[in-house]
Formats: C-alpha cells, sequence, structure tokens
C-alpha cells in the first residue's frame, strides 16, 4: 500500500497509512470484535500488501483510535469497506463518519473509476434504506465443537449413512471444483446466476461481482469450492480454510458460504466441508455458515441433532448493502451509523 503524505487531519484526527508496527495498538482498540472471532490477526500483515488496497488509521493526539480497510474491486469500480476499528473510549463521537468521509475521498483520489461502496451490515432499519440498497440477507448459523469429537462423531455415525439418509431420492456426492472448474463454472456460462444472490459471490463477508478479475482475487485464497451438480447447479459453496481466532489456544474458525435453497445439497456440502477440514485438526473450532434464511433452522435442527454440535447464536444476519460514490463529498449515507467490523 501507497504511504500517505504526513500530515493530513481532519476534524481533529490525524491520518495515515497502516504499518506493521501499528499491529500492536490495532489489536488494542480490537479486543471482543465479533465475540473473539476476529480474523485481523492473520490477514492484516498480507492486507498491507495487497496492491488495491488501502488501510488507514487514525490519531488523537498521537494515540491509534481507530482503523478502516477499503478494498477496491469489480474492476476498479467498488470499494469494499472492511475491518472498521474504533477504540472503546471514542465510540459515538463521530469518529466513524469523519474515518469513513477521509476513507472515501483518498480511494477516489486513487481509483477515479470508484462509483460504489459496499459493505455488511448486521441489522437494517427503515431508516438505513435511504442510505443503502440491499444486496441480499444471509442467515448466519454459529456452531463450536471440538475437531477431534466431530471427527469422532462422523465416524461412529458413519459420514456415507448420514448423506444417503438426507434425502429418499437419489443424491449424488458434491462435487469439489478446481480451478480451472470453478472459471468455467462462475464466468463461461449463466448457470450460476439463478443460485448467487443477485450474481454475487460472498466470501466470508466480502462481496464480489462475476468478474474476471474478482475471481483472480479469490483463487489466489485457501478457498474450497463446492458445488453440487456441475451440469445443473442448485447449490454451491466456498469453505475458507480454519484460521486462529484470538478466544484462546488451539481456537479456530471456520466459514462456509452456501448458496440456494435446497435443504439436502446444503446438508451434503456442509458435511463435507467438516469432513476435510477438521481432518487434520486438532482443538475447538467455531464454524459460521452463511445460508439463505429460511434454512436457518432446519440446520440447527441437524446439528444438534444429528452431529451434536453445540449452537453458539439464536439467529443472527449479515446484510450486503451498498450505496453510491459521490465525487469530491464523500460517500452518501455512510457515516456513524455502527457498520459491522468486517
Amino acid at each position: 500500500m501507497r504511504q500517505l503524505p504526513e500530515g493530513l487531519s481532519q476534524e481533529g484526527l490525524q491520518f495515515s497509512g497502516a504499518t506493521e508496527e501499528d499491529f500492536d495498538d490495532i489489536m488494542g482498540i480490537s479486543q471482543g470484535i465479533d465475540g473473539g472471532l476476529d480474523y485481523l490477526p492473520t490477514r492484516y500483515m498480507d492486507w498491507l500488501q495487497e496492491t488495491n488496497r488501502t488501510v488507514i488509521v487514525a490519531r488523537k493526539q498521537g494515540k491509534l483510535i481507530a482503523m478502516e480497510s477499503v478494498f477496491v474491486i469489480d474492476d476498479g469500480e467498488t470499494m469494499l469497506v472492511q475491518a472498521l476499528r474504533v477504540a472503546p473510549q471514542e465510540r459515538g463521537k463521530g469518529v466513524v463518519g469523519v474515518l469513513q468521509r477521509f476513507c472515501s475521498d483518498l480511494v477516489k483520489s486513487k481509483f477515479p473509476d470508484v462509483k460504489v461502496t459496499r459493505l455488511t451490515r448486521d441489522l437494517l432499519l427503515p431508516k438505513d434504506f435511504q442510505k443503502y440498497r440491499l444486496i441480499t440477507k444471509q442467515g448466519i448459523l454459529l456452531v463450536r465443537f471440538r475437531a477431534e469429537e466431530l471427527k469422532l462423531r462422523l465416524s461412529d455415525l458413519g459420514l456415507g449413512d448420514i448423506q444417503s439418509s438426507l434425502s429418499t431420492s437419489f443424491k449424488p456426492p458434491p462435487v469439489r471444483l478446481d480451478n480451472t472448474a470453478v472459471r468455467q463454472l462462475y464466468l463461461t456460462s449463466d448457470r450460476m446466476h439463478g443460485v448467487l444472490p443477485n450474481a454475487t459471490i460472498i466470501q466470508d463477508s466480502q462481496p464480489f461481482k462475476l468478474l474476471p478479475s474478482n475471481m483472480a482475487i479469490l483463487l489466489k485464497k485457501d478457498i474450497d469450492w463446492m458445488v453440487d451438480d456441475v451440469a445443473n447447479p442448485t447449490v454451491t459453496s466456498l469453505c475458507t480454510f480454519p484460521y486462529r481466532v484470538p478466544i484462546g489456544d488451539d481456537w479456530y474458525s471456520l466459514n462456509i458460504n452456501m448458496f440456494g435453497t435446497e435443504l439436502d445439497p446444503i446438508r451434503q456440502q456442509f458435511l463435507c466441508h467438516l469432513q476435510r477440514h477438521t481432518a487434520t485438526l486438532k482443538g475447538h473450532v467455531m464454524c459460521q455458515v452463511f445460508l439463505d434464511p429460511p434454512l436457518w433452522k432446519p440446520m440447527v435442527e441437524f446439528c444438534r441433532n444429528t452431529l451434536n454440535v453445540e449452537l453458539v447464536k439464536e439467529y443472527t444476519q449479515q446484510c450486503v448493502v451498498e450505496s453510491d460514490v459521490i465525487s469530491g463529498g464523500g460517500r452518501r449515507g455512510v457515516g456513524d451509523v455502527g457498520a459491522r467490523k468486517e
């Protein structure tokens, strides 16, 4: 990331490009983010090297009090807001609005083709629809288990037996996709447009349009891609490889994005991801599954009754939203509104 000139400031805040030396201070203001499921410790250093990413920190009287990352995607037309962090003692004082306007204007100066801002919110209020356009809503299923215990459970039950019991009709096993198959399925046909919400791939909480440039970004990541039927897909899923989270020693997060509305293929792919990514894992796993909201309850019942894993939270959701960028004037409708810290 290109360094900013020294001395940039707005409304009592001083801004600079984030550095490796800022890591400890950023972690200090991030205590308790997402209930301990913070991904930033594992990604921060990589973010500093990404060409189209801008990571800005804000200081007040020399002390780091806030951070935001903006990632330019969609062939340079969209800026994705992530990892918005504000020190607890500074929340509710307008810091978010100042930081977001600064980042927006900075990114617009570097990427003049940017037209839209995208971000995720936990909850949308009626007034928010004056600011944002809704791309999609996803229910978040959060379960917890020990990897060793789940492996034993799957072994005792027999994964094949579970799969075959999910439906009375014959269902072939899910298909794992290599990079070539991913490009072909997602980019060269319209088959996925009916499965993905608004033709958008959401990886964890990052929404990408179906474009070759975005696919190049995604295929560099450690992601497991799966589909129920290559010829006629109705369900597809992306599983981010497990990463450590700051809950405690030997705690991992496993994130699975599910697309489609058919329950049986959803459960099949969920099981395949669990089996693959817990095979060599030891320790506690917090597994987040993002899925169509009506599927949340039956998936909870499946997790409890069949897999004997613990539900951590009742229903929560993420809303993927966007707003237009206004040249020279910041972003329309993005202020100190408590955006989800993704």
